[in-house]
């Protein structure tokens, strides 16, 4: 569990409640039934008929994404490869068919046994480039799906207030139940906003960012595993794998 996403909701919901009652306002009346259906009924509405359904079936998938606390160790798996390139070089690329299945990174697994397999340099790279397009595409559509809950939210909210607006003019007799209406009217837009833009769009960027540091992890085994099928040295593997890293990780083996 990502426990800075929930101290995030957290922190977003206090705001709003927070704000409301230093301006004086009643928070009872965010528990508004009518607004809840413009802005949740909408929002599926608008995902459903912008995405297909094989898509929208693996949304429960993509909330697990969102909520797992998924840590890349990128110098392990550099130190990996490294032990990789030594075994290589000291007793021969076949030698790493035994110590391949004690690897932890499944796609670093694979890399690995198409070498010891014997295909080419040229095919190796295809393969494993074709698998991280295909997920940089699923995360791709599950950020997108976000992106258009964030996008609708808020002008969903327009909606709902219009609505409410719609039925406050329609009672202009009784002046004090005008005023209830017509500040409950305007829930909705608060709630397309906060969803909108405190929750969807940063899960939309969350997922992006999740997915970057899962495509940086790839590349660097589709670097090593050809390193390490062409015979350069282990010092120079490590080398190369720890220039495409940030600085501040960077941390070379002595």
């Amino acid at each position: 569990m990502d426990f800075f996403l929930l101290i995030g909701i957290v922190l977003g919901v206090i705001s709003v409640v927070v704000g409301m009652i230093v301006k004086g306002a009643n928070v009872a009346v965010l528990i508004n039934p009518a607004a809840a259906i413009i802005i949740f009924v909408g929002v599926i509405a608008a995902v459903v008929n912008s995405f297909p359904s094989s898509d929208i079936k693996r949304i429960p998938k993509i909330f697990g994404i969102l909520l797992k606390n998924e840590e890349y160790d990128v110098k392990k798996t550099i130190n990996s490869i490294v032990d990789m390139a030594n075994q290589a070089r000291r007793d021969g690329l076949l030698s790493l068919e035994n110590a391949i299945q004690n690897l932890e990174e499944p796609f670093l697994k694979k890399g690995l046994e198409m070498v010891v397999d014997g295909i080419p340099e040229d095919q190796i790279k295809e393969i494993m480039e074709n698998e991280i397009y295909g997920i940089q595409e699923r995360h791709h559509v599950g950020a997108n799906i976000f992106k258009t809950a964030g996008t609708s939210a808020p002008t969903l909210g327009v909606l709902g207030a219009v609505i409410g607006l719609i039925g406050a003019l329609g009672n202009l007799e009784d002046v004090e139940a005008l005023g209830h209406m017509i500040s409950a009217a305007f829930v909705a837009t608060l709630y397309g906003i906060f969803f909108g833009y405190v929750l969807f769009i940063p899960f939309s960027s969350r997922l992006n960012l999740k997915s970057e540091q899962e495509v940086q992890v790839m590349s660097i085994i589709v670097e090593g595993v050809l390193a390490i099928q062409a015979g350069q040295s282990p010092k120079s593997i490590e080398k190369k794998l720890y220039s495409l890293i940030e600085p501040n990780k960077r941390e070379e083996r002595s």
